[in-house]
This record gives C-alpha cells, sequence and structure tokens, in this order.
C-alpha cells in the first residue's frame, strides 16, 4: 500500500490499492477509442531464451487495449531473425519486429552515417531511437509506452498503469517515468540509483547551489527507471544518447522542453526485479561502472547547459561531498533493510561507492578534455529535415523484412 506525499516539481501517481486491473484495462480501451495506444519493446535476441520476456509475451497476449507493438531486435542474424518472428507471432495485436541487424536496415543505416545522423555505437538507445522512428513512420499511435524486456516480476497491469497517464485524454501530461520498489530475493536492488545518481545530484545541490534542473531530477523516486510512456508529439524533437546515459538523457530532454505540470512519474509495481548487471570493479567497460560513467557525463553536459562552470577542482569537491553524502545513505538503507528483514552487505555497498567516487573524477576528466563531445543521437525531426524520404524508408525496410522473413 502506498502513500499519496507529493514531493519535489514533478507529480507523483500512487498505487493506492483500490483499482482493479479490469477497471483500469476497460478504461485504457475506451481511450484507444479515441487514440491509438502503442508499446516499443526493445530486445536482444538472446533474452528470447530467458525467463523473463516468454513470461512478458505471454502477459501481453491478454492486453486488450493495444493497437500495435514495436519490438526492436539487437544481435541476431538471419536464422535467429526468423526464430524471432515466430516466437513474437503469438501476439494478437498488430506487431512488427525491427531487424536492426539485417541488410535493410543496415543499408539505412549506412546512409544516414554518411550524412552524421545515425547512432554512433550499437546499444539500447540506437534500438529505441529506431523503434520511434518505426513509431513515427507508421503514423498510428498518438500515446506510447515503453519498457525493457528482462523484467522478471513482469505482470500486465504494470503496462496499464505507465501508459495510463498519457493514455487519459482529459489529463494533460505528456510524458510519464514509472517508478517501483528495487528489492528482491531478501536484498535491496537499485545500487545506481540509490547509491550514485541521487547522492551525485544531492551533492552537486551543495557544490552548485539549487537549480530547477537539480530539483526536478531530485523529485523522481527511480530516475533510472526503464519504463516509460510518452505522446506521440514527444518523439520528433526528442534526444536520446546512445549510451548508458539513456534514461538521465531522456529525463534532461523533458526538463527541456516542457513544463513541470505536464511530466509524471506513476507507481507501476509493488516489487520489481530483473537481469543484474555485474559491479564491474576491474572494468570501466562494461556494467555498473560504464553506466555511472555515462550517466555522470551526461548529468555534467546537461549542467554546463544551464551555466554551471566545472574545472578539475570543482570535480575534486564534487567527489569528496558525493563521498559524504553517499556513505550516509549506505547507514540509511542498511536501517530501511534491517526493518524490513533484508540482507545489507555494508562492505559491497561501501565498495560500490568507492568505485563511483572514482568514476566521477574520470567522467569529469573526460568531459573537460572533450568539450564538444556530443553523444547525443539528433532529433527525428532533424533526420527528416535532412532525409525527407527516410521515415517511408524504415517503415518500408521493416514490412518488406517482416513479410520476407515471416513463418
Amino acid at each position: 500500500m502506498s502513500d499519496f506525499h507529493q514531493n519535489g516539481v514533478v507529480t507523483t501517481l500512487h498505487n493506492l490499492g483500490n483499482r482493479s486491473l479490469h477497471e483500469l484495462e476497460t478504461e485504457l480501451e475506451n481511450f484507444g477509442r479515441q487514440q491509438q495506444l502503442a508499446l516499443i519493446l526493445p530486445s536482444l535476441f538472446s533474452e528470447l531464451g530467458t525467463k523473463a520476456l516468454p513470461s512478458i509475451v505471454n502477459e501481453l497476449k491478454e492486453v486488450p487495449y493495444l493497437s500495435q507493438i514495436v519490438i526492436g531486435l539487437d544481435r541476431a542474424n538471419e536464422v535467429e531473425y526468423r526464430e524471432a518472428l515466430k516466437f513474437f507471432d503469438v501476439l494478437p495485436q498488430d506487431h512488427q519486429v525491427l531487424w536492426n541487424d539485417g541488410p535493410r536496415l543496415k543499408a539505412l543505416d549506412q546512409d544516414l552515417q554518411a550524412l552524421g545522423l545515425a547512432p554512433e555505437e550499437m546499444g539500447k538507445g540506437r534500438n529505441v531511437w529506431y523503434c520511434i522512428g518505426y513509431i513515427l513512420a507508421s503514423g498510428r499511435a498518438e500515446a506510447i509506452a515503453l519498457h525493457d524486456c528482462d523484467i522478471l516480476t513482469y505482470r500486465r497491469d504494470l503496462l496499464a498503469r505507465l501508459i495510463y497517464p498519457v493514455a487519459n485524454p482529459s489529463f494533460s501530461y505528456v510524458f510519464c517515468k514509472g517508478y517501483y520498489a528495487r528489492y528482491a530475493k531478501g536484498k535491496l536492488n537499485g545500487r545506481v540509483s540509490r547509491l550514485f545518481v541521487t547522492p551525485l545530484i544531492r551533492s552537486l545541490k551543495q557544490l552548485c547551489g539549487s537549480s530547477d534542473y537539480l530539483e526536478f531530477m531530485d523529485s523522481f523516486r527511480y530516475p533510472l527507471a526503464g519504463e516509460f510512456s510518452l505522446k506521440r508529439n514527444v518523439l520528433f524533437d526528442l534526444r536520446i544518447p546512445s549510451d548508458w546515459g539513456l534514461e538521465v538523457g531522456v529525463l534532461s530532454e523533458m526538463h527541456r522542453n516542457y513544463a513541470h505540470n505536464r511530466i509524471c512519474q506513476v507507481d507501476i509495481a509493488d516489487a520489481y526485479d530483473h537481469k543484474h548487471q555485474d559491479i564491474s570493479l576491474q572494468s570501466k567497460e562494461t556494467g555498473l561502472s560504464k553506466m555511472s560513467l555515462d550517466i555522470a557525463k551526461a548529468v555534467f553536459r546537461k549542467m554546463a547547459t544551464q551555466g554551471t562552470v566545472f574545472s578539475q577542482e570543482s570535480f575534486r569537491t564534487l567527489k569528496a561531498t558525493y563521498f559524504r553524502i553517499a556513505l550516509d545513505f549506505v547507514e540509511t538503507y542498511g536501517n530501511d533493510a534491517r526493518m524490513n528483514g533484508l540482507d545489507h552487505d555494508v562492505h559491497a555497498e561501501e565498495k560500490a561507492i568507492e568505485m563511483f567516487a572514482e568514476n566521477l573524477m574520470e567522467a569529469g576528466r573526460h568531459y573537460l578534455e572533450n568539450p564538444m563531445e556530443t553523444p547525443f543521437i539528433p532529433s527525428w525531426s532533424r533526420v527528416v529535415s535532412a532525409m525527407p524520404d527516410v521515415l517511408s524508408r524504415l517503415k518500408d525496410a521493416v514490412e518488406q523484412d517482416n513479410k520476407m522473413y515471416s513463418p
């Protein structure tokens, strides 16, 4: 049972436990008659063989209000693409699978690269970007949800609650971020959010003073949630990072483009568990270490656009401030875990903080040495301006692939 406290500058929509899934889905069906609703699923081929994705598909088969499901498939050869088409063919909704490694989409990607408009690296950001392009090309859905394909605790009420705020025509929201309690198997999870992102934002408040952007970011209960929903008109001008800074980058774009009262967050699950990334203490190129680096760089770049001037000295101060605040959070979360009968490994938590603090300095050095870096993928409005037929080419490529290789 949730509380109903409102904190920060972003509206929080709680789950007070009073509405049944049937009521929510019936209302969403009514909304869907006025404006079509869609879902984006960015997926790796390897996720087809996990416990999570087959369970998600089984839940989605029962969803009555979706008009369209767009699946972005990464790291698949032709045989695997055919297998994916068969795997997703059980979905009764209209659905398309983007074969991102197929010859048609790779040819389009090469043409975009020649114009300097293609995503520079593989990953979730690139996958999502092409899925967004297909949503725009198909011209159907007005409200779109996105969630990951590795959710082990998935139930379809998560999707209903996620898309409801932007699907309800009487609400004014154009963007909604999902949140949930990150605990499973007797312990607290979500280390990057609770031990890195929140302490980093609080540290920047102390170092730089309070700002509208920092207040905005600090209002989100789980800023790194991979689940969000938005209106179609948001998609044309949305710039997203191609790296691990995707979730923070999307929030930063929402802050830049829309007033606070057009943005909300919603409680979508009592508990949430998914595939966990390795902490990667020995490598800055993988896992949570890489994630923290990309997030820090994304925040620094955003702060710079707000007029903040960083130096090597300010990053040293930031590291010290972060370290103290993050260690205080270890005690806070330890007490919370103990009261709820959960395990809490203080040593592991503090080792993670030491790595995050080191990565703050590394991200600061990278920022100072690469002032012209632009990791954002161009918005679709810019791409269409440079290549007017790009959306029709994307739509044709996806649909020809699906038609040619379908079982």
